[in-house]
């Protein structure tokens, strides 16, 4: 089985799949730098639900409640450990107008049934003294988490090398095909390496690939921030969101400021405005960053849908698996994701969770003459 793309979508999906027996290879040509590098690691679907996005949401919930043993198994496997924290999220209303966006934002979690507390400025004060003293109103979500990204990549990486898991540092051009069925995928070098299965967690790439079931994936650029304390002690101590930035703290003293949404193709310029941008905006919140060190801008592609929803399960092509378009949402995504796509490859069944999110939902459909 090959699954073509190194990110921790493919990656897990590539661990778990070799765990049950099957032989895996990875296909990237440099697994783990893209966008599951450049994210933030907010486990946050209670936060980021969207109107119109209720599966979504519910797929998302179903895959955090996971998190922890699949982040138990992760770390067991790899003697890695990934940063994973119960820390909730505090979604903050800096003025009159984010009040009242953050009151038509609670109404739709509370019709949802979501477990979440609105906060006085005083309570939001308490919670996070570092936040600007003029903040009007505050949302608590307690059951938000969060992980270290980029130790879930380490930590993938290496559990799927002790799992025996194969490494193509290739770009793979195109998905061969017999009748109708996978046979293969072609390389960048000219070889073809043969398979019956292939997964295809390409990201924001998977529409590059030629044979691929034209898989609908755009790239959206993000670019982000990464601050430092000197004490090594971040300014909040969960996860904090204003409408148009957020905060992710790691405990050794980093902050995570994100993310701009930029429709620019795969452009990857780190550019002035952006980082004007997010450092007002974070710093409106949390004046006490501007004493903070500058360590890192980072930018990366998210893999965008028509629907902002990710494609999973069987396309056209008998064999060939999509798991990608992940959008926002794919550090979040893993646990669900990879179970989902792992028991499609050893059993063939498709289970109901993901059946929503089918690739071939956007299938032009034949219209009676």
């Amino acid at each position: 089985m090959i699954v073509v793309g190194g990110g921790v979508i493919g990656l897990g999906i590539a661990w778990r799949a070799a765990g049950a027996g099957v032989h895996v290879v990875v296909v990237d040509p440099q697994p783990g730098r893209g966008s599951s590098w450049a994210a933030a690691g907010m486990l946050a679907p209670v936060t980021e639900v969207h109107y119109g996005e209720v599966p979504l949401l519910r797929l998302n919930i179903a895959s955090l409640q996971r998190y922890g043993a699949f982040v138990g198994d992760l770390e067991a496997a790899s003697d890695v450990a990934v940063g994973y924290r119960r820390c909730g999220t505090l979604l903050v209303a800096r003025d009159r107008d984010d009040d009242a966006a953050l009151a038509e934002t609670l109404a739709f979690q509370q019709r949802l049934g979501l477990s979440v507390t609105r906060l006085r400025a005083r309570e939001v004060q308490e919670l996070e003294p570092a936040l600007v003293p003029s903040v009007r109103s505050g949302i608590l979500i307690e059951g938000d988490h969060q992980v270290d990204n980029r130790s879930v990549v380490a930590a993938l990486t290496a559990a799927c090398l002790k799992g025996g898991v194969v490494f193509e540092k290739h770009s793979a051009v195109r998905v061969e095909a017999d009748q109708g069925a996978v046979s293969g995928v072609r390389l960048s070098d000219g070889r073809v390496v043969p398979a019956g299965q292939v997964v295809i967690a390409a990201g924001a790439r998977s529409s590059e690939i030629a044979g691929a079931a034209d898989l609908p994936v755009r790239p959206v650029k993000g670019q982000l921030l990464h601050l430092r304390t000197r004490d090594g002690r971040a300014p909040v101590t969960r996860n904090v969101r204003g409408l148009d930035v957020y905060m992710v703290p790691r405990p050794d003293g980093r902050l995570v400021v994100g993310a701009t949404v930029e429709e620019q193709g795969f452009d990857a310029t780190v550019t002035a405005g952006a980082v004007h941008d997010l450092l007002r905006a974070a710093y409106e919140l949390v004046p006490g960053i501007s004493e903070m060190e500058l360590v890192e801008i980072a930018v990366g592609h998210r893999p965008g849908t028509p629907d902002n929803a990710p494609l999973l399960g069987p396309t056209s092509i008998q064999g060939l698996i999509a798991a990608t378009g992940h959008y926002r949402n794919g550090i979040s995504l893993l646990p669900v994701t990879v179970d989902a796509i792992v028991g499609l490859l050893t059993t063939g069944e498709v289970v109901d969770e993901i059946i929503p999110f089918s690739p071939l939902r956007f299938s032009p459909v034949e219209q009676p003459l």
